[in-house]
């Protein structure tokens, strides 16, 4: 069974930090770019970052370059977002993707949702 499992979303203040986590199973995570989606309400879903199946190279959203980081522990079969200088324009439902671009073969999890409010 394919599973993404996002973690570390919930209620921050403006300019706070949190970091977000995807545990994957059921699938060759090192043989997968992973993503970091957003979609907030009235919103279309956007891609927030990216990182390539071996880490060595990142993409960012202008809205969160310099802000946000993503990272990955293949042996922990986990990609994370650090989320720093929050604004209330970054809440949203935050959705991980694994991807294989040879296959177009891509998994999604459920999201977890990120408030930022005072």
């Amino acid at each position: 069974q394919v599973q993404l499992v996002e973690s570390g979303g919930g209620l921050v203040q403006p300019g706070g930090s949190v970091r977000l986590s995807c545990a994957a199973s059921g699938f060759t995570f090192s043989t997968y770019g992973m993503s970091w989606y957003r979609q907030a309400p009235g919103k279309e879903r956007e891609l927030v970052a990216t990182i390539n199946s071996a880490g060595s190279s990142t993409n960012y959203a202008d809205s969160v370059k310099g802000r946000f980081t993503i990272s990955r522990d293949n042996a922990k079969n986990t990609v994370y977002l650090q989320m720093n200088s929050l604004k209330p324009e970054d809440t949203a439902v935050y959705y991980c993707k694994a991807y294989r671009i040879v296959t177009r073969n891509d998994y999604w999890g459920q999201g977890t949702q990120v408030t930022v409010s005072s």
